[in-house]
């Protein structure tokens, strides 16, 4: 028993000599960079790169916003060199459908569906639109034509372009036209108890069932009326910065920015910032709210 005893305490000894005595192999030395604790950049603004699973980008029911880094680019059918990322549709309750298309060199837009009207804007690039009787526009940075459910056109670029697209299903029995222009050449509307500077940019007659609105805002103006009308809005932030109340929600919002809005949410915008905030939005109009959809 004691020859046991003696046995069990050296090596009981010996395991934790060991575990004492015996050194973990070295490894290389990994650098540290704390620059962005301080950085001035992270004093002034979000750096969205480093933040995994952040979005600013909401759904609702009545509402949402899509902020850039949520947008998805696929190929879509019959274009061609092109990717398309799909902001708005009827899939969210619209009655509309707002996409961007990023058109690389030789490529071209495919047709709308049948019995679809639509609006492009030139966001950056060139087109070259074709009509059906054989016009030929070209169209560069913002310039915008709207395209007929009767004419869809042909839409090509050599040199690659930016694309705001708006689309709907025809809803009237009226007999609209292919029209293009620039959005500076638009005359300036009265905005009776607003401030902001106002360009429509489709003709406000029965034979359009929706039209394109160009907003402009000094930093610090904003919208008198607290608006809840059955109209619905699909807007795109092309310049500044600014908070928009949608529903019981305030969201800080930016250049690259799309909201939807539903019919009756309350809404309201105020620009912020150094810079101007323009901003183009859809609304239907010239409907009968009681056959609109």
């Amino acid at each position: 028993m004691l020859l046991l005893a003696i046995t069990a305490i050296f090596t009981f000894q010996g395991v934790l000599s060991s575990d004492v005595c015996s050194v973990p192999e070295k490894t290389s030395p990994r650098s540290h960079n704390y620059t962005s604790v301080l950085s001035l950049t992270r004093k002034t603004q979000i750096a969205f790169n480093d933040l995994p699973g952040f979005t600013r980008s909401v759904y609702y029911r009545d509402h949402a916003l899509i902020t850039p880094e949520s947008r998805v680019w696929a190929g879509q059918p019959g274009w061609t060199n092109t990717v398309t990322s799909h902001l708005i549709s009827p899939a969210s309750g619209a009655n509309f459908a707002m996409y961007l298309a990023d058109l690389k060199t030789e490529s071209a837009a495919g047709a709308p569906a049948p019995g679809a009207e639509r609006f492009i804007l030139v966001v950056e690039g060139e087109v070259t639109v074709t009509t059906s009787d054989g016009r030929s526009v070209d169209l560069r940075h913002n310039d915008y034509a709207y395209f007929p459910p009767h004419d869809s056109g042909k839409i090509t670029s050599a040199t690659g372009s930016g694309l705001l697209i708006y689309e709907r299903m025809y809803n009237l029995k009226g007999k609209p036209e292919f029209f293009n222009g620039h959005v500076e050449g638009s005359p300036l509307l009265p905005t009776p108890g607003e401030v902001f500077e106002l360009r429509k940019l489709i003709p406000q007659t029965a034979d359009y069932d929706f039209n394109i609105h160009v907003m402009d805002f000094k930093p610090g103006e904003h919208l008198f009326v607290k608006e809840v009308h059955y109209n619905q809005h699909g807007l795109m932030m092309l310049e500044g910065q600014g908070i928009y109340r949608l529903g019981d929600n305030w969201y800080p919002v930016q250049s690259g920015d799309v909201v939807w809005m539903a019919p009756f949410v309350p809404q309201w915008y105020a620009a912020l910032g150094t810079t101007p905030t323009r901003y183009i939005i859809y609304k239907d109009t010239t409907v009968d709210p009681l056959m609109s959809r």
